[in-house]
């Protein structure tokens, strides 16, 4: 049955409430905690036993952070490491162009840095070398370097690898590996094929702070002191929710705790893109995600690549500040590239159809450096596993994003060792691939075959979950700073969304070109604000500005809105249905 009887809101979605099991979970720690029901709803969704609710939120590291030598080749590559930082060697950090590469690396050369080291930083052009190493990099970094260090790549790169003749080599990563790896010193990852899996939540950057924390612990043996690394954790939650890594286990602990470093704005790079990013209150996961981290990744997608790792790793704020300008602008520029490309790929998987396990376009001239964001997109629109493809020639590049219980890079990994790629690969939620124009039907088609065995297809396009529902004068800061406490929400944990019933619009304004700015009234406790950003996008900017004075249920998100000093409630509107 649908949630408030609504089949079809005004975005053409059936909403869906908390499963039968879910409520019973909820009513549970409801009697045994003296959390309010909100709070006990979200919790009750995550799984969270009423006996392990309090510690849930109020996560340590201390207890969640896994021991790093439990990770293959840790011990190994943090020796390695000290060995090259006391014996002054050259290091070169080979990082990938995304988030996580680039929050990796910055991790890297900041610690050396605080050890009086210099490490030289190389990050691969995407269009003209493609992710990870190559061969004509690592000879050349090998040739001036005694130690190159891969993160956030490398796992599967044998054969540049093999190419850094006289240097040793590092892997840092977290994407599948595959049967056998590169010789090299150390291959630290937690989804090596031969790792138990405990682990392979983590991003790269959690991978790197765990081997700088096993190095801290060598160093501590030896008598001596490393940098402190808790106050990087900002570059590691950056990366975490950046990466769109789940938000469970140690990884909830690392964002909780990096979004506190990062609100003491001491890192001058994060500071100079929160103050172009026009962010006026303390950080949370929403602004690492949206705000952060597609700035960050502006560089590697249509700029210069290593811009993300050197405005992350910068202790100057006048170069901070230009970076983060040039970064800002280059997003700007990437969100047109992306709106051109999103528009013809969403009117090409239309047309192919929606409600198939696997939605993907792919066409001439696409941008490979915005064919992710485009992918992720057509997931949210279809909920379902998307890939998009851009086309130079007969050679596609494209990039794929998941649904939550389904993994993507498996399958992508697969479809190259079946030979329907010339090469893929990446992590669950996410991945990469290389395909050529002949084998482009034949391989969506096997992809779609292996997605849809792990069930993908089987959930609606318009369902949308909510977590219950509330009435505005239940709705008050202090309630959403409890909710908050169960965070922080991201892939993995989704933050709670519920329904306010039966209310009236006092008023509507326009904001911008297309945002709708809302006063909800219930008739009773008072009202609320709601912003609902895109909505004339769609059907509920016109809808909603006509409104007639008809009765509405109104869905989303709530969070505190800071203006002028003072705090108040506000709905993030995303969905609206007539009340009947």
């Amino acid at each position: 049955m649908a949630f408030l009887g609504v089949e079809q809101s005004l975005t053409g979605r059936r909403w869906v409430g908390p499963a039968a099991e879910v409520e019973r979970a909820a009513e549970m720690l409801a009697q045994r905690s003296d959390l309010p029901r909100a709070v006990c709803q979200v919790l009750a969704r995550l799984g969270v036993p009423p006996m392990e609710a309090r510690g849930f939120l109020n996560p340590k590291l201390k207890e969640l952070l896994p021991d790093p030598r439990a990770i293959k080749d840790m011990e190994v590559a943090a020796s390695r490491f000290l060995n090259a930082v006391r014996n002054r060697q050259r290091i070169a950090v080979f990082a990938d162009y995304d988030v996580d590469g680039g929050s990796s690396a910055a991790l890297l050369l900041v610690w050396l840095r605080q050890m009086g080291l210099a490490a030289t930083l190389y990050v691969p052009d995407r269009i003209d070398e493609g992710y990870g190493p190559n061969v004509p990099a690592m000879r050349d970094l090998a040739a001036s370097h005694d130690l190159i260090i891969c993160v956030d790549c490398g796992t599967l790169s044998h054969e540049p690898i093999a190419a850094a003749e006289g240097a040793d080599v590092i892997v840092l990563d977290h994407h599948l590996g595959g049967e056998t790896l590169p010789e090299c010193v150390a291959v630290v990852n937690p989804n090596r094929q031969d790792e138990s899996g405990d682990q392979g939540y983590l991003c790269a950057a959690a991978v790197v702070f765990l081997m700088l924390v096993e190095a801290g612990r060598q160093l501590r043996g030896a008598g001596a002191r490393g940098p402190d690394l808790m106050a990087m954790l900002d570059l590691v939650a950056l990366a975490t929710v950046a990466d769109v890594a789940p938000l469970v286990e140690a990884n909830r602990a690392l964002v909780r705790q990096g979004l506190k470093v990062m609100a003491q704005r001491q890192r001058p790079g994060l500071v100079a893109l929160s103050d172009v990013a026009r962010m006026d209150t303390a950080p949370n996961s929403y602004h690492l995600g949206f705000m952060l981290g597609p700035r960050v990744n502006a560089g590697g997608r249509i700029g210069q690549a290593d811009l993300g790792a050197r405005l992350l790793s910068t202790d100057s704020a006048t170069e901070a500040e230009a970076l983060a300008q040039r970064l800002d602008a280059l997003n700007s520029e990437r969100r047109d590239i992306e709106n051109a490309v999103r528009a013809a790929a969403l009117a090409q998987a239309e047309e192919r159809g929606l409600d198939a396990p696997l939605v993907w376009a792919a066409g001439d001239g696409w941008h490979p450096g915005v064919v992710g964001i485009v992918a992720s997109r057509l997931k949210e629109t279809a909920n379902r596993p998307a890939i998009v493809i851009g086309f130079e020639g007969d050679e596609g590049k494209g990039s794929g994003r998941s649904v939550a219980g389904v993994d993507l890079g498996a399958s992508i990994q697969r479809l190259a060792a079946e030979g329907l790629l010339v090469k893929g690969g990446g992590h669950k939620m996410a991945a990469g691939l290389t395909v050529m124009r002949e084998q482009l039907e034949p391989a969506m088609e096997r992809l779609s075959e292996l997605l849809a065995k792990q069930g993908a297809g089987q959930s609606g396009p318009a369902d949308l979950k909510l977590d219950g529902a509330l009435m505005p004068g239940a709705a008050s800061v202090d309630l959403i700073e409890q909710i908050e406490q169960a965070g922080p929400f991201g892939a993995g944990a989704p933050a709670p969304r519920y329904a306010l019933p039966d209310l009236q619009v006092r008023f509507a304004k326009r904001v911008g070109e297309t945002h709708l700015k809302l006063s909800l009234l219930d008739g009773m406790s008072g009202g609320l604000d709601a912003i609902a950003f895109g909505a004339f996008d769609g059907p509920l900017g016109d809808r909603l500005s006509n409104h007639g004075g008809a009765r509405f249920h109104f869905a989303g998100r709530l969070e505190v809105n800071s203006w002028g000093g003072r705090q108040s409630v506000q709905l993030r509107l995303e969905d609206a249905a007539e009340a009947v």
